[in-house]
């Protein structure tokens, strides 16, 4: 004949519900998500970085908060011919239909990097039907660079 099992603190502690003062029953009905606005931006800052291998085009309000991206991966490019001028120009094309949604229609353009991409992703955003207020190029310029090593000694 079996023993009865006599219930431990931990099983008592399982059992009953604990009520902790100050804490606040999680929600269980649905989440409140929340509401995505959608900004009407007439004047956009489009960053266009050049490399060697990809190039990204990024829409940007004029404080610096992104709206659109797009990248010659993104637009469907692999390997080698994603650092091909005519991927540059099809990204710049997505980015610029993207962001025909936030009403984007006149852009000042930022080059960065001297990849193949960088004429060609200009002359996609002029292809979507965007008006270039200006073309400033912001590629870093070595200046000294850092300290050359010393004389090796044998």
């Amino acid at each position: 004949m079996p023993e009865p099992k006599v219930p431990s603190a931990v099983d008592k502690l399982l059992a009953e519900p604990t009520v902790i003062e100050g804490a606040e029953a999680p929600a269980t009905g649905p989440k409140s998500k929340k509401k995505k606005v959608k900004r009407n931006v007439q004047n956009a800052r489009v960053c266009i970085h050049a490399g060697e291998n990809n190039t990204i085009v990024t829409f940007t309000d004029l404080n610096g908060n992104v709206l659109v991206s797009a990248s010659c991966g993104s637009s469907g490019f692999k390997g080698t011919r994603k650092s091909t001028p005519y991927a540059a120009k099809v990204a710049a094309e997505n980015a610029a239909n993207k962001a025909k949604a936030y009403g984007v229609e006149s852009v000042t353009v930022e080059v960065k990097g001297l990849g193949p991409g960088r004429e060609q992703g200009i002359r996609g955003l002029q292809g979507a039907g965007l008006n270039l207020d200006a073309i400033i190029d912001t590629t870093p310029i070595a200046h000294g660079g850092c300290r050359p090593a010393g004389r090796r000694r044998v």
